[in-house]
C-alpha cells in the first residue's frame, strides 16, 4: 500500500476515535446524565480530561494531519511538498500517540479505582481497594447509592476510552511509521500519476 493512501486510511480512522473519546470524557462529566453531582463528587480521573485532551484533541491533530498527508494538497504538487506532509505527520503522530498513551493510562486507572460515590453515609472511592475486582462483581455495583447508576456508567464510558486509546496508539504507531518512510521514499501514487 502506498504511504499516501495508507496515510489517507490511518487519518480517516483517527478522526472518528478522537470524536468518540471526546463525547465519552464529556459524558462521564455528567453521570447518569445529571449535573447535579458535577461539583463536588466526580473522580479525580473524570476531571484529568484525559479523553478530551489526550485521546481527543491530541489525536484530531494526527488524524487531520495524516488525511492531508495521504491527500493532492496545494502544497504537495511535487515531491517536496508531498514529503514536507509526511514529516508534518511525523510530529502530529508522535504527538497523538503521546496523547492516546495518556487517555489509556488514567482511563485505565479510573477502571481500577471506581468512581466517587455515597456508600454507608460517606463520599469516597470506594472500590480503589479491590484493585479492580469489583469490575466482575455486579452485586457491589448497587451499593453506591449516588449518584444512581455512577458505577455502570464510569465502567462503561471508562471502558470505550481504554478501548478507543489502545486503537489510536495501534494508529498513531503504524502512522509514525508509514510517515517515516513516506519522508524517505516518497508516494509511490505520484510516480503512478505521472506515468499516465
Amino acid at each position: 500500500m502506498c504511504t499516501g493512501k495508507c496515510a489517507r486510511f490511518v487519518g480517516l480512522s483517527l478522526i472518528p476515535l478522537s470524536l468518540i473519546c471526546i463525547v465519552a470524557n464529556a459524558l462521564l462529566l455528567v453521570p447518569n446524565g445529571q449535573t447535579t453531582w458535577t461539583k463536588d463528587h466526580l473522580s479525580l480521573q473524570v476531571w484529568l480530561m484525559a479523553g478530551f485532551v489526550g485521546g481527543g484533541l491530541m489525536v484530531l491533530c494526527p488524524g487531520i494531519s495524516a488525511v492531508r498527508a495521504g491527500g493532492k494538497g496545494c502544497c504537495g504538487a511535487g515531491c517536496c511538498g508531498n514529503r514536507c506532509r509526511m514529516l508534518r505527520s511525523v510530529f502530529c503522530s508522535a504527538i497523538g500517540l503521546l496523547g492516546a498513551i495518556y487517555c489509556l493510562s488514567v482511563s485505565g486507572t479510573g477502571l481500577r479505582i471506581g468512581p466517587q460515590c455515597l456508600m454507608n453515609g460517606s463520599w469516597d472511592y470506594h472500590f480503589q481497594d479491590t484493585a479492580g475486582s469489583y469490575l466482575l462483581n455486579r452485586t457491589q455495583w448497587n451499593l453506591c447509592l449516588e449518584p444512581p447508576d455512577v458505577v455502570l456508567w464510569n465502567v462503561t464510558l471508562f471502558s470505550l476510552l481504554v478501548a478507543a486509546s489502545c486503537l489510536e496508539i495501534l494508529l498513531c504507531g503504524v502512522q509514525l511509521v508509514n510517515a517515516s518512510i513516506g519522508v524517505l521514499c516518497g508516494d509511490c501514487r505520484r510516480k503512478q500519476g505521472s506515468s499516465q
